[in-house]
């Protein structure tokens, strides 16, 4: 039996470098023909050997075009059931957090997704033999120390995607566990650190929308009153205009997001994105999307209907000018005839 480690950090960078594009390995598990074409890419930037507590392993830099940058740290290991496995998968994602901030990634406490996968191969029979780690598995994929309820254990094994006799993927929020006699894990591992790629998306993109929102009604907050019953006053169109095109922008941000998920297909991959995306909570991150959109939608329809003039309006404003205007030549004939 072979096991590994692969932890990895993803932040998001002002400017990712493209580097060098990944090529997938050949896997035998089925893959739609456009997947490559269609789904974000992977660049490298740089790979080179590191060492943490004695043990040597391979630091890999990967970019996601045109503002995520990825760290990815592999060390081989004897035994991944082992007591230390917890505490130096904390050491290497802790190395990796510091590479991504030399690297002038920022707010990694606040945006950022870690994440560990252990593989298991050149084994014999089913997979199911390593069950026998179960709470040790579970404990692994949820980074916790303490003992596990055997119920908890249970809900967290039941995450998983058998695809061949002697394949298993378990996929849980900070970790999943691969089990392959062959290996077989380059599009696994790659469609894991996409997964996280799309959270982080949706993560940003949300805090984005927060920001806009406040943007927006501060906007109103500030505009005087006298300027805001005023039709075509500057100050108020430009707001409207402003509206108009945070949405937009946010709009075209999310359904990016929504076409990129879509176009992974059908098979082992659509499958394991899938798993990946219900442990991940990306449906309600959708709605949630979807409700700041529909707030800001709202924004707009509410000031556009109480702070601009509509048809009905100019009309009856015109009504009461014309009623202004006979009054002032009743006043005037009425003064000349009294008093001419």
């Amino acid at each position: 039996m072979k096991s590994r480690l692969i932890s990895f950090v993803l932040g998001e960078t002002t400017k990712a470098k493209k580097g060098k594009e990944v090529t997938s390995s050949p896997t035998l598990k089925s893959a739609p023909h456009y997947f490559e074409a269609t789904v974000p890419q992977q660049f490298i930037v740089s790979q080179d050997k590191i060492t943490i507590r004695d043990r040597e392993g391979t630091l890999t830099l990967k970019t996601y075009q045109p503002d995520a940058l990825l760290a990815e740290a592999s060390f081989e290991f004897d035994d991944i059931f082992s007591e230390d496995t917890d505490s130096f998968r904390e050491e290497v994602l802790a190395y990796c957090k510091e590479i991504l901030k030399k690297k002038g990634v920022k707010d990694l406490d606040a945006f950022s997704e870690e994440y560990s996968i252990y593989t298991v191969s050149d084994y014999e029979g089913d997979p199911e033999q390593f069950l026998k780690y179960k709470d040790k598995i579970a404990g692994l994929l949820k980074s916790e120390k303490l003992a596990l309820d055997p119920l908890e254990i249970e809900y967290t094994l039941s995450a998983q995607l058998k695809y061949a006799k002697n394949d298993l993927v378990v996929v849980d929020w900070d970790g999943a566990f691969i089990f392959d006699p062959d290996a077989d894990f380059a599009s696994t591992i790659e469609l894991l650190e996409l997964a996280n790629y799309q959270l982080l998306q949706y993560r940003l993109l949300d805090s984005e929308l927060d920001k806009r929102i406040r943007h927006v009604a501060e906007i109103f907050e500030k505009m005087p009153e006298k300027k805001r019953v005023l039709f075509g006053r500057k100050d108020l169109q430009e707001a409207l205009r402003t509206v108009i095109r945070i949405r937009a922008t946010s709009l075209f941000e999310f359904h990016n997001l929504e076409r990129e998920i879509k176009l992974i297909g059908d098979w082992y991959s659509a499958r394991l994105y899938e798993l990946a995306a219900k442990k991940f909570k990306f449906e309600e991150w959708r709605s949630e999307i979807k409700e700041k959109l529909d707030n800001m939608e709202e924004v707009y329809s509410v000031v556009s209907e109480r702070f601009s003039l509509s048809p009905e309006r100019l009309e009856m404003i015109g009504w009461f000018v014309l009623l202004f205007g006979w009054g002032v030549i009743m006043i005037f004939d009425l003064w000349v005839a009294f008093f001419k």
